[in-house]
């Protein structure tokens, strides 16, 4: 049997005019010194993205297949694992704000992404995000603005995904409804009679087979006690995917999957589930549908281990943690805030004295 072949990570590079470690620059395909102005294009692969057949790495040793060695830190508050850049001089998780001990480091293989989308918007734009969107606050404490507005606990971080292509054939058996109205005479609130028309459905039975390609079903590959990615930014637009090159990673933290190939794998099917039985829908047609039972198959199945683009801000305010976070593609930004109990309860207070002089001047 063929060993298994685990690739090395590429070095980091350093820039040529004065040493120093060279980052991504977002929103290009350049590598650039922070002290010098020193740049450096990032090769771009001629052959596009590698789809990995699914089934091999659900084996044992196929697992190993495409695979590196990264150094990881595991937040022992959080349980995030994620791999920091040797340029992070105070290093802290990106999701709570703990300090990790580099001490703590270990190697530990994982399979080599497929693709990355880079950053878009660099950590100056999203700083500008996050001042407007604090600004915006209502019943904030007066402290958050200055807290939350820390450069050193805003990071950008990579965050790991799944991504599925499939084949999917589906027959189903199902019932295809049609409305119809009839007219009754009924009696309404004030006892008087009136015509009201009554929306019917006629039923009949219906079947047949539908098949289609399903391609990148996205499914997250990481998972916290605390600091879960708000649904509202998880949208990235996967044309800008690029394939994966280590220099992308340069200067952000890259978080790396918890949640296993096979698990992600067993998630993607509820998804393509899903998917089978909105086209079934569409095939029966009618007004409304019912779908009774349904055979679905997926074949040539493929996947890819993805990185995907998010700022992370980290506070804590009265013994509480707060995470705000801004998607590092698009710029849109969501997060969790405290309230100001005085703020509310002022406003309350002046909401009840307007209400007090509105009520006493309608009785003169």
């Amino acid at each position: 049997m063929e060993e298994p072949t685990i690739q090395k990570s590429e070095l980091k590079k350093t820039c040529v005019n004065c040493g120093a470690e060279l980052t991504y620059k977002p929103g290009t395909t350049s590598i650039t010194c922070e002290y010098c102005g020193h740049e450096e294009a990032i090769a771009q692969k001629e052959n596009g993205f590698e789809e990995l057949e699914l089934y091999p790495y659900l084996k044992e040793m196929g697992s190993q297949r495409h695979s590196e060695e990264i150094s990881m830190l595991h937040c022992k508050n959080c349980g995030a694992d994620q791999h920091v850049e040797e340029n992070y001089k105070s290093l802290h998780c990106v999701y709570c704000g703990q300090p990790l001990v580099v001490e703590d480091a270990y190697k530990e293989s994982w399979i080599l992404p497929g693709a990355v989308l880079p950053f878009q918007i660099d950590k100056n734009q999203s700083f500008r995000i996050f001042k407007n969107w604090v600004n915006r606050l209502w019943f904030a404490p007066n402290n958050l603005k200055k807290a939350a507005l820390d450069p050193q606990f805003t990071k950008g971080l990579y965050l790991p995904y799944w991504t599925f292509d499939a084949q999917l054939y589906a027959s189903y058996i199902g019932q295809r409804g049609e409305y119809y109205y009839e007219t009754r005479r009924v009696r309404n609130a004030n006892g008087k009679m009136v015509t009201q028309q009554v929306r019917k459905t006629r039923w009949y039975p219906a079947s047949g087979e539908v098949s289609g390609f399903v391609d990148d079903t996205l499914i997250k590959a990481s998972k916290q006690k605390s600091g879960r990615i708000p649904g509202k930014i998880a949208y990235w637009d996967l044309k800008k995917l690029q394939p994966f090159d280590s220099g992308y990673l340069s200067g952000f933290v890259t978080e790396k999957y918890t949640i296993s190939l096979n698990e992600g794998h067993l998630h993607s099917k509820e998804v393509a589930h899903d998917i089978a039985t909105r086209w079934c829908m569409q095939d029966i047609g009618g007004d409304t549908q019912r779908v009774t039972s349904m055979d679905m198959k997926l074949s040539e199945e493929t996947f890819k281990h993805i990185l995907l683009p998010v700022y992370v801000s980290a506070y804590r305010y009265n013994g509480k943690e707060y995470n705000f976070f801004i998607n590092g593609e698009n710029g849109n930004i969501s997060g969790t805030r405290p309230y100001s109990f005085w703020k509310i309860f002022f406003a309350v207070l002046l909401g009840l004295i307007v209400i007090g002089i509105i009520v006493f001047l309608s009785k003169k």
